[in-house]
């Protein structure tokens, strides 16, 4: 029986990625409309069409939870207003080459949260770190210099490290019924088997009854099939020189970090594609345009012209060879 009950529960968790990924109704949700339609005509016919009136003293109903807008105009159209405070969003690396550039995302979100949040319970908050063994090993920690040169206090920043998936899973389940946290960010390495859509399916279901968002970054992991709404890929890009303030840049120098994201997995069908840049100060990002961009070594365009510079003092062409003088061949 609880074989069977884990197959149905699977089956259903499939059912509603295929569902979100192909853009169309989630089928429970669907069947729930059909029968509120189905049922309509004869609760008008009863008298009851119409919600009744709240009694004093019941629950209120829950208001809508706001979004995490970038301030990016069109990276926030692609959201459809910006990332959901109570559900569930990916983030990850390619390769564990670019750990530093999704960690540094992950923070920059969680910064702008602090920032932008009106919920004074929110805003004071501390932010849970869960981090993956392996990849600690690989890419680092977090250090407090760096948390608070990227717009977060230190002593608003809790670190996690179990030495298990299992202890992990289980202590951002914790965390988020809690609702103590104003965001959970939980590191994994890869594509682990006891990772998948059963287990992102149930941290999904508990950060939407906490009413509170879940990071999820994985380091160097491929696609696959989640329960998160949202899904970003995010690879290093090149800083633009730091400004002055007379307009002008200041040469050689290292401005804002930057990054190159594609918004993979959405509402919308094509992937979207925009590089940003994270202003700590402000706590906002920008976006670079591609005139903009400074290109990586060997990125720079092949000249058309000769490789070597023409010679000087030298005729421009070669000198017709003289008489051919024959000799006589001995037999």
């Amino acid at each position: 029986m609880a074989e069977a009950a884990v197959a149905r529960e699977t089956l259903f968790a499939l059912r509603e990625t295929i569902a979100r990924l192909e853009g169309r109704p989630i089928p429970a949700l669907a069947a729930a409309a059909h029968e509120m339609l189905a049922a309509k005509p004869a609760m008008e016919s009863a008298g009851i069409a119409k919600p009744l009136p709240v009694q004093p003293g019941s629950a209120q109903p829950k208001p809508a939870q706001p979004f995490l807008a970038t301030g990016v105009d069109d990276l926030d159209v692609g959201l459809q207003g910006g990332l959901p405070l109570d559900a569930l969003t990916e983030i990850r690396s390619l390769g564990l080459r670019d750990a530093g550039a999704a960690s540094g995302f992950t923070l920059a979100l969680a910064a702008r949260l602090h920032a932008q949040t009106s919920d004074t319970a929110v805003a004071k908050s501390p932010i849970l770190w869960i981090g993956d063994t392996v990849a600690t090993m690989e890419a680092g920690l977090p250090y407090v210099i760096g948390i608070r040169d990227f717009g977060l206090e230190p002593e608003a920043f809790l670190q996690a490290s179990p030495r298990k998936l299992d202890d992990a899973l289980w202590v951002a389940e914790a965390a988020l019924g809690s609702a103590a946290f104003a965001v959970v960010i939980l590191e994994v390495r890869g594509n682990p088997a006891r990772f998948g859509l059963t287990e992102s399916r149930r941290l999904a279901l508990r950060a939407k009854a906490a009413g509170r968002p879940l990071f999820l970054l994985r380091q160097g992991g491929e696609e696959e099939a989640s329960s998160a709404l949202f899904r970003f890929s995010v690879e290093p890009a090149p800083a633009l020189a730091r400004p002055l303030p007379d307009g002008s840049v200041l040469g050689g120098s290292i401005g804002h970090p930057a990054f190159r994201l594609t918004l993979e997995k959405s509402r919308n069908p094509a992937p979207l594609s925009i590089t940003l840049e994270w202003n700590a100060h402000d706590r906002r990002f920008a976006p670079i345009l591609d005139t903009q961009r400074p290109a990586f070594p060997g990125e720079h365009a092949a000249h058309s012209g000769a490789d070597l510079s023409a010679s000087a003092d030298r005729p421009h062409r070669a000198q017709a060879m003289g008489s051919v003088l024959a000799f006589d061949r001995q037999a």
